[in-house]
């Protein structure tokens, strides 16, 4: 099972979600291929709702502490309730380019 299968799991067993994505963006990075390093997670759930945006990145980071523990660096968090989703038309902001290493020039497109 693939990190992003395993973090898609995980994050279904611990969350009532309405909606998820998980996209590896290691291919973005100075890392060897295949490192499955680097995560973006767009999450909306319910029990969102009241908490801070720190706090919601608490539980999610929380739940994901495993994987943190074998190996994966980073984790770029999107966490809405569904009136905040629905109020963005359903749509999270891009991830900006990672600026290290050999993969330090920015895609057309990305990040504008």
């Amino acid at each position: 099972m693939s990190r992003a299968e395993r973090i898609e799991n995980t994050l279904a067993d611990h969350f009532s979600l309405e909606h998820l994505e998980v996209i590896d963006e290691s291919q973005n990075h100075n890392v060897p291929q295949g490192a499955q390093s680097h995560f973006k997670v767009v999450l909306v759930a319910g029990s969102f709702a009241g908490q801070s945006r720190i706090n919601r990145h608490r539980e999610i980071n929380s739940a994901l502490q495993g994987e943190f523990d074998g190996g994966m660096h980073a984790l770029a968090i999107h966490a809405y309730t569904l009136d905040e989703w629905r109020s963005r038309f359903g749509q999270a902001p891009l991830s900006p380019p990672c600026l290290g290493g050999s993969k330090g020039q920015a895609s057309p497109g990305v990040g504008d």
